[in-house]
């Protein structure tokens, strides 16, 4: 199939309004649509029927800049996700971000096949709207660890963006909580991981031997005496499978709550995996700007300060 181009990623447009002064959204529908009631357009916003700058918006007081694109769809409206474990960060009509709770898996396994998945929640989300909608995955995230996901509307995106990830990605920040207090505050781990053959496991070397090449950067936030944990914050340079937990467990270290890699639960306040997807920041594949998304660090975690 060859590697997409933008342009044929691009989706066909609506028509958009160009804001020529700062102001609010509701000022100006009100000066753009005078001939419509304040509750008409109100009510455009709550059926999810208007994008600025290509995200949906559904809030009256949302600032405008000078530069913004106002699109109004005629489409039917998309629904408001509602579900426990899983948080709308942001969408448009290319990609969602969401953030995801400890315990949810991004896609089904073999093992797993029925489970209820980010992917599978998501894409009941999407056909609730259009019944001919779909959703892919981007990249993962561990069933324990919790955090931002970025997912694409389409399969042309999708292959874009795994295969320009490392130079669309421009910063990937997670939050940790490890077993023990790291001499260097801050520091730079590079090691080779290998998946076991029923890639069940990820092991690491110091030195290449024929593993992938990881690299995580890491600041020492903090240290609790009464617990023997640091809480960390990693920027990752890859994106390998398991790369924090397995880098950090090989270096002495291992992440609260790891059953994998480390102790488990054994000497830990809160019943996780105490890793977190903070932000991830990269560069919009179809609109061609900088984005960051945030998921704040879980309230549980506080318990390490």
């Amino acid at each position: 199939m060859g590697i997409p181009t933008k342009d044929m990623i691009r989706k066909k447009q609506n028509t958009k309004i160009k804001v020529n002064k700062d102001s609010t959204l509701l000022t100006f529908l009100q000066e753009k649509f005078p001939e419509k009631s304040r509750s008409n357009l109100k009510s455009i916003l709550s059926h999810r029927l208007l994008f600025v700058n290509g995200a949906i918006q559904t809030r009256h007081d949302t600032p405008l800049q000078a530069g913004d694109m106002v699109e109004i769809s005629t489409a039917r409206g998309n629904v408001e996700l509602r579900h426990p474990k899983l948080r709308m960060l942001y969408e448009d009509a290319h990609l969602i971000v969401v953030e995801k709770k400890c315990g949810l898996l991004t896609v089904a396994t073999h093992q797993d096949s029925r489970e209820t998945t980010v992917f599978s929640i998501l894409k009941n989300y999407v056909k609730k709207s259009n019944q001919r909608a779909n959703i892919y995955t981007v990249h993962r995230l561990d069933r324990e660890t919790s955090g931002v996901l970025v997912f694409a509307k389409t399969q042309q995106l999708q292959e874009y963006m795994r295969t320009y990830w490392h130079q669309l990605v421009t910063r990937r920040v997670y939050f940790a909580v490890v077993h023990g207090d790291l001499k260097d505050r801050q520091g730079t781990i590079v090691s080779w991981l290998t998946e076991d053959n029923n890639r069940a496991l990820v092991y690491a070397s110091s030195v290449d031997d024929g593993g992938k090449k990881a690299v995580t950067h890491y600041k020492v936030l903090g240290y609790n005496s009464e617990l023997d944990s640091s809480s960390l914050e990693l920027s990752l340079e890859t994106g390998r499978t398991n790369q924090i937990r397995v880098q950090l467990a090989s270096k002495g270290y291992p992440v609260v709550g790891d059953r994998k890699y480390g102790n488990g639960n054994q000497h830990s306040p809160v019943d996780r995996l105490c890793l977190h997807a903070r932000l991830i920041e990269f560069i919009h594949p179809v609109l061609e700007q900088k984005v960051s998304f945030e998921a704040p660090i879980p309230k549980e975690f506080r318990q390490f300060k």
